[in-house]
């Protein structure tokens, strides 16, 4: 294991290190494997001066999984947020959960590794549930603002279903085209994304094929 030269820095910093520190010991070793000892060395500190920003090595795995769900998730907040033409934007929203780097070896492995604290942890639950929440807002945003386009009307009920149901789409193709990756390239799991987000919107075909095609 590499070991980062020890330098001062600002405690916000110093903190990050730390998390960063603790999701590449996790990536490595698992979550049990991985080590206040390892956490350190990896991040360049003594193990008591971990204790100064983590009460323990929970809270440290906690502050960790927030973190890998706000970097996989931000992509997709950013995009529903920009003011572009909605099936463009659904497009790219659906494109980034399944590219790199939230489809890549690393963040599966990691992902695989915390998703198991989920149905035992409160905390890990919480954290969980906070960003499944935000992201599937996110996702019904632009599926309400896709309707709106096509001057079609949603109820709020039946939207909400729909970002569920393609939230699980997504999940499905990310877990196919990450862990068997070499059964599938990128613009095949892609399309065949798009092709079935089109279906379950009752878009006409190429509505976001053809984008992707152009």
């Amino acid at each position: 294991m590499s070991r980062r030269t020890y330098q001062r820095a600002p405690e916000a910093v110093r903190r990050d290190d730390l998390i960063t520190a603790t999701l590449d010991c996790v990536a490595e070793f698992g979550i049990a494997g991985a080590t206040v000892r390892q956490i350190a060395a990896r991040a360049g500190v003594t193990g008591g001066l971990i204790r100064h920003y983590f009460d323990g090595k929970d809270q440290m795995m906690q502050a960790a999984y927030r973190q890998l769900m706000s970097e996989m998730c931000a992509p997709s907040h950013a995009i529903a947020r920009e003011e572009g033409k909605a099936p463009d934007c659904l497009r790219r929203f659906i494109l980034a959960n399944l590219s790199p780097p939230i489809a890549d070896a690393r963040t599966i492995s990691l992902w695989a590794a915390f998703i198991g604290h989920i149905p035992i942890n409160p905390e890990f639950a919480s954290i969980h549930r906070e960003h499944y929440l935000a992201f599937l807002t996110s996702l019904e945003l632009l599926i309400v603002r896709c309707f709106e386009e096509f001057g079609r009307t949603i109820d709020p009920t039946h939207s909400r279903r729909l970002a569920v149901a393609i939230n699980g789409l997504i999940d499905g193709m990310w877990l196919e085209g990450s862990l068997i990756d070499d059964m599938f390239d990128t613009d095949e799991i892609a399309g065949m994304a798009l092709r079935s987000v089109e279906h379950m919107l009752e878009f006409a075909p190429g509505t976001l094929t053809a984008i992707a095609d152009s």
